[in-house]
């Protein structure tokens, strides 16, 4: 059988530009090299595309479920892995526990109150950062009640690694003053429970901070791997790696619309409708994405018919990847684009997935 390609793939279907994403990583490297960056699997969910980070030097993983943890210490990418997220299921922590306990893995999970503290003693794991609430209204403790909680940790026999926390109301600012003001103020919230809780470790920042976020010892970046439109429009310098390949199904020349088969059960939505080259997205319904190619471009001109293949962008790669089963890996020509009959060389199954 002949090596599939983007002409022949069913759809919807999730590509990677192989191109791309080694160019996200290499500039992210560069700045962040080695344990510096330690990548968050929540955005791609592959052990195979968290394997190629390894490749260039990156051996500690942040995860955001236990699956991911345990996904990637089956895979034999154990080194250093934190689980930066409150678990209080006991079965889902004594798992962990027990990969630790038999060598696979080094687990660090984070905890911000205490009943996250001893739920993890209970469970017998023994590493810990503290979170801190930096600003987002999500998880993590009051700044000024962190060393309270480090102490506390201690007295249950866990060892405290250092800090976490995630400036994440910030990280899409749009205005590059304003973005660069607030990761500050997140951050001297996060480096002054440091210093009242000690360890070696100050862990957080994500895609859109990468180069303005100077305090963190480790970069918790994810999305720069496939890149989304969302982060695109922050002016990044990492490449969109990642679409829906989608095939028009319907088209209503009178009406001047057409629809794929990328709908709301293909795509994360939480950040908006996708986008489509050339055309404008007039909404997503559960398995279709209605739109109407713009005056003027080169779709208008050539127009639209059923069954030609268009390509998705979307806005939040970490809820679109989850909805799929598989990556399918394409690589640029010589152009520097990716061919609309480029062969897939490789698949790397979606195996993060769940809880």
């Amino acid at each position: 059988m002949p090596d599939p390609t983007l002409a022949t793939l069913a759809t919807p279907a999730l590509v990677v530009d192989r191109t791309a994403l080694d160019h996200n990583i290499a500039t992210m490297g560069g700045r962040w090299p080695g344990a510096a960056l330690r990548p968050h699997v929540k955005a791609f969910k592959s052990t195979a595309l968290a394997a190629r980070l390894v490749e260039a030097g990156h051996r500690g993983f942040c995860c955001a479920t236990t699956r991911e943890v345990e996904g990637l210490a089956a895979a034999g990418l154990g080194d250093d892995l934190l689980l930066a997220n409150e678990v209080v299921d006991p079965t889902r922590l004594r798992r962990l526990a027990a990969l630790v306990a038999d060598g696979t893995a080094k687990i660090t999970v984070a905890v911000d109150s205490d009943e996250t503290i001893r739920a993890a003693a209970h469970a017998g794991l023994r590493e810990v950062l503290i979170d801190v609430n930096v600003g987002l209204p999500r998880c993590g403790c009051d700044p000024d009640t962190a060393g309270v909680l480090a102490d506390r940790a201690r007295a249950a026999r866990l060892e405290v690694r250092g800090v976490m926390g995630y400036e994440g109301h910030v990280v899409g600012v749009a205005d590059r003053a304003e973005r660069d003001a607030g990761v500050a103020a997140s951050m001297a919230l996060l480096v002054g429970a440091h210093e009242r809780v000690g360890g070696d470790i100050v862990s957080g920042g994500g895609t859109g901070t990468w180069d303005d976020n100077t305090w963190v010892t480790e970069l918790q970046a994810g999305s720069f791997t496939l890149m989304d439109t969302a982060y695109a429009a922050l002016g990044l310098p990492f490449r969109p790696a990642l679409f829906v390949l989608g095939t028009v199904v319907s088209v209503n020349a009178a009406g001047g619309w057409a629809v794929a088969d990328v709908g709301l059960k293909a795509l994360g939505m939480d950040h908006g409708n996708p986008k489509i080259d050339e055309a404008a997205v007039w909404f997503c319904s559960d398995e279709h994405v209605t739109f109407a190619p713009r005056p003027g471009s080169a779709l208008a001109d050539r127009g639209v018919a059923v069954g030609d293949r268009v390509r998705v962008w979307p806005a939040h790669i970490d809820p679109t990847v989850s909805q799929h089963e598989a990556l399918h890996v394409v690589e640029q020509d010589g152009a520097g684009a990716v061919a609309a009959d480029a062969v897939v060389v490789d698949e790397w199954a979606v195996d993060l997935r769940n809880w």
